[in-house]
């Protein structure tokens, strides 16, 4: 998949999660996602290659990036906690789709349960 592909995937993903929202910060170059004001992805093309920015778990996001390619360490970003994903023909849209879940999940974690748009332990599960 190409890096536009990439990032309208991840886009569109982002239109199902409750209570997330796009802000630019940073500028027209950097698209910034945030839920109750905490940032869960990121995406641009400063790289010289449109790229997402995404939270992950430290153990998860070394097997990823060993597994993958397409996965690298969080540009300019804590690179324990975050990857970046490049476009690549090792990465398909269900994993994409699933790590801009599982970035999104992991940043309400830390939330309080009182401001969290849904539950992280049971979002996703049941119907859709």
């Amino acid at each position: 998949m190409d890096g536009n592909e990439l990032q309208e995937l991840a886009r569109d993903r982002v239109q199902e999660l409750p209570g997330a929202r796009l802000e630019q910060p940073f500028g027209p170059g950097w698209e910034v996602f945030k839920v109750v004001d905490k940032v869960f992805m990121l995406m641009t093309d400063a790289t010289g290659e449109p790229i997402v920015i995404l939270k992950a778990d430290p153990e998860e996001s070394k097997a990823l990036q060993d597994e993958h390619e397409g996965i690298a360490p969080g540009y300019h970003m804590n690179k324990k906690h975050w990857i970046t994903l490049k476009p690549s023909g090792d990465l398909s849209p269900s994993l994409v789709e699933d790590l801009v879940t599982e970035s999104y999940l992991r940043v309400l974690e830390n939330v309080p349960r009182a401001k969290r748009p849904v539950d992280p332990a049971t979002f996703g599960q049941g119907s859709k």
